[in-house]
């Protein structure tokens, strides 16, 4: 069984800036990581390799530094890597960005089953796995909490709803999101990591996918962002003090006075 993860590289939450003027992601010069929600879907894939046989691939598209998060998927113990970059991927949406993965995965040997994060954390739009089946003609379930039974042919599989889980069937190949209730991530080994370290990566751009250039980044990209706006902390406060016995009775007058001036204090019944 080949089984194909697409994963991306995203930057720590507390890290992230926005080009107001194209309004994409500034990526250069932030630490990244692996997108969290990804590593479930690693975490499946080694699974079902472990109960199952098969291979591995992990793909990546970005720039050069995402080769990154391609070697802690090896490490972790993925069999095979492919990186995606080119200028002309640049400032993609989901679609452009689906397009582009369902091009490279078309060029691999047969793909039987596509594992794919729910969502990532810098968009959070949860579309990037569905792209990869529409382009691809594949089936998809989405929200994926648990696989119960698979074969060269099917699987069977849960999904978590609003009102509860729903189990379905769908033949293979297939493209599953899953959630965060399928798995627990395991932690890359040092053998892992010593492999991942020798390893040389595939870099495929436009030219190695034969893509339409009018399908590809910023240009080949529907969505458009008309305006970026921070949200803006508007509130005041004023802060009191109290240190010892005088200044606690002034902070408790302060207090008082506040409240009376906001209508807050119940009214006094003779008032």
């Amino acid at each position: 069984m080949h089984i194909v993860v697409p994963i991306k590289q995203v930057p720590e939450t507390s890290n992230v800036q926005m080009d107001k003027e194209s309004g994409t992601m500034i990526r250069s010069g932030s630490d990244a990581i692996v997108n969290p929600l990804d590593l479930y879907a690693l975490e499946t894939a080694l699974q079902i390799k472990e109960r199952h046989g098969g291979k591995i691939t992990v793909i990546t598209m970005g720039p050069a530094k995402a080769i990154k998060v391609l070697k802690e998927a090896i490490a972790m113990g993925c069999d095979e890597a492919l990186h995606l970059s080119d200028r002309a991927f640049g400032g993609a949406d989901t679609w452009a960005t689906s397009y582009t993965i369902s091009k490279a995965i078309e060029k691999l040997d047969k793909v039987d089953l596509i594992i794919a994060g729910e969502r990532a954390t810098d968009g959070d739009t949860g579309q990037v796995g569905p792209g990869l089946a529409s382009w691809l003609g594949m089936s998809l379930v989405t929200y994926t909490s648990h696989i119960e039974e698979i074969t060269d042919s099917y699987l069977v599989a849960e999904r978590l709803l609003e009102e509860g889980y729903v189990k379905v069937k769908a033949n293979l190949p297939t493209v599953l999101t899953v959630v965060k209730e399928i798995a627990i991530p395991r932690l890359p080994t040092l053998k892992g990591k010593k492999r991942a370290m020798k390893m040389e990566i595939p870099l495929w751009g436009a030219k190695e996918l034969a893509c339409d250039p009018n399908n590809l980044g910023l240009q080949g990209s529907p969505t458009r962002v008309v305006r970026i706006e921070s949200p803006k902390l508007t509130r005041t406060c004023t802060v009191v003090r109290a240190t010892d016995e005088a200044s606690t009775h002034e902070a408790v007058d302060q207090l008082l006075q506040f409240l009376a001036d906001k209508n807050l204090l119940p009214r006094r019944k003779d008032q």
